[in-house]
């Protein structure tokens, strides 16, 4: 969520780059609810210490044996109102969580305006696409019956697969090469549940707005995560990391689950947009003022491996109405 004492402070600053998110609509609807909440606090608390002086006067006026009568309805109307403003209290708090919940995070000065694909930025391409003279094989056709999607689809659906011999040790000969490269960068090995709580996702910014591509458990209250940075940002919830100790550099290794809603006619062939999926993923804890610097550091251990494995590539800077809601700057590495 977004600070609301920057909210409050700089109205005009966060509207203006969160239009180019597309999201600076509900900025006047937040201040409101904030404002409202803040006049609600003060107003309940001096109810509360009023009702309980006029308890007080009850109780010595019923000791005396004098009349009550006046302090009682007195009290009665101060219940009355506080109900109504606690009531109030409750329903402005529940839709100013909500409000802030959906606000993505602010972008970056240097990530491109746009919104689609098309308006991200090149920052530069590294090698030349082979020239084969021939139509080169697809992947599914090199993969032969390595690959089993027919097989997949009776059993789990569309966009499934099976892997089979040669693959499943290429894969896990890249996955064992690509952690001890990170390692070596000082990333630890981890692999972490990929069954995750609801509240691990709304702190990584994939709740509320990304409910639609997540599986759910709804008996467990569980989800199953899209990515492994969500139980690696969750690796320290609820801890005060030292300054000291920082940077905590991890890399990550866990099959990912997307619904992929919205995905079809796109990437269906072979093993493109797959529901089921494994990924190593580095994800770092630093100081906030290092955060760019640590963001070119690992663009550039992924450009390494990209080189590493021959493969030509191009690297694009994500437009700011593209980026992931909780993303300030995002980097495509597209091979």
């Amino acid at each position: 969520m977004l600070d609301l004492k920057l909210i409050r402070s700089e109205p005009e600053r966060v509207k203006a780059a969160l239009a180019r998110r597309g999201a600076a609509d509900q900025i006047d609807e937040l201040l409101s609810l904030d404002e409202r909440r803040r006049q609600l606090l003060p107003q309940i608390e001096s109810s509360r210490s009023e009702r309980k002086q006029e308890s007080e006067k009850i109780g010595a006026l019923k000791k005396a044996g004098e009349d009550a009568t006046a302090q009682m309805e007195a009290v009665r109307e101060l219940k009355s109102r506080l109900e109504e403003m606690e009531a109030e209290l409750v329903t402005v708090e529940g839709r100013l969580n909500e409000v802030s919940a959906t606000l993505p995070n602010l972008p970056d000065p240097s990530s491109p305006d746009g919104f689609t694909d098309e308006d991200a930025e090149l920052v530069r391409e590294v090698g030349e696409i082979p020239n084969f003279g021939f139509e080169p094989k697809d992947h599914v056709e090199l993969a032969g019956d390595g690959i089993e999607l027919e097989a997949a689809a009776r059993v789990s659906g569309a966009r499934f697969a099976y892997l089979k011999g040669d693959l499943v040790m290429l894969e896990f000969a890249l996955v064992r090469w690509a952690l001890e490269k990170l390692r070596a960068e000082g990333h630890e090995p981890v692999v972490p549940p990929i069954l995750v709580r609801e509240e691990a996702l709304f702190g990584t910014g994939f709740l509320p707005g990304d409910r639609d591509q997540i599986y759910e458990l709804e008996k467990d209250e569980l989800y199953l995560a899209g990515t492994s940075e969500v139980p690696l940002a969750g690796l320290h919830a609820d801890q005060i990391l030292e300054a000291d100790d920082l940077p905590l550099r991890y890399a990550g290794f866990s099959s990912c689950f997307r619904r992929e809603a919205g995905a079809a006619g796109r990437d269906t062939h072979g093993i493109f947009r797959v529901h089921q999926f494994d990924k190593v993923e580095m994800f770092s804890f630093v100081k906030p003022e290092e955060a760019v610097t640590e963001h070119e550091r690992i663009l550039a251990i992924e450009e390494s491996v990209l080189s590493d494995l021959g493969l030509p590539y191009r690297v694009v800077n994500v437009a700011a109405g593209d980026l992931g809601g909780s993303a300030a700057k995002k980097y495509d590495c597209e091979a």
